[in-house]
């Protein structure tokens, strides 16, 4: 019952409060990041959701546009400043996505939507990972975010769509909150700025 009514019932009411409530913390992160980053101060993507269907995220914008002599964008650890690492570890930057909630692109809680690219890589049982819509954050998000392996992330995101509870949904939105402002671990992989490139699985996770 929860699975197929009360979950999207929950997403609509709190993507709706956090919209109205937390107002003022959008224009002022909008505002941030028009002064350090640059204008826009959204970033939009292209992103698989359930069924692989396709839809357009929103977040504020973490890197700048810094280029090369040659016009092309500079490594992500060059772009990504100080101020954009304080957004990603405080998860501000995904505020946006409220918005994708309230459409119903994404859910509060699911696998993170990633890249489209990588859709034709699964393996047949990380596939299911798209068996749901994407979440704001998610149970390999409390488990160890970017730090973990791919395979790693996507053992966890198929253990979570096959065990969708409210209970689980709510024990991982208060993990979410706590690692993201008391913990803030995670944040990238051992040698990258956020993740390295999903290049394919060879087995099932």
């Amino acid at each position: 019952m929860y699975r197929k009514f009360g979950k999207r019932f929950l997403d609509i009411v709190c993507s709706l409060l956090a919209l109205v409530v937390f107002f003022w913390l959008y224009l002022l992160v909008a505002l941030l990041v028009a002064i350090f980053l640059g204008r826009p101060v959204f970033f939009t993507q292209n992103r698989p959701g359930k069924e692989g269907n396709i839809f357009k995220l929103y977040k504020f914008r973490t890197m700048t546009d810094k280029r090369d002599e040659n016009g092309n964008l500079l490594p992500d650890e060059v772009r990504l400043t100080k101020f954009g690492r304080f957004l990603r570890a405080t998860s501000l930057d995904e505020l946006p996505e409220a918005i994708n909630i309230l459409k119903g692109d994404m859910s509060i809680i699911g696998p993170r939507p990633l890249l489209v690219e990588y859709l034709p890589l699964y393996n047949e049982e990380q596939r299911h990972r798209h068996d749901v819509r994407p979440g704001l954050s998610g149970l390999a998000q409390v488990n160890g975010r970017n730090a973990l392996s791919w395979e790693e992330k996507f053992k966890l995101d198929v253990e979570y769509v096959r065990n969708i509870t409210f209970l689980g949904d709510v024990k991982i939105i208060f993990q979410t909150v706590w690692k993201a402002f008391a913990k803030q671990e995670g944040i990238s992989q051992e040698g990258n700025a956020t993740m390295e490139p999903f290049k394919g699985s060879d087995v099932n996770v």
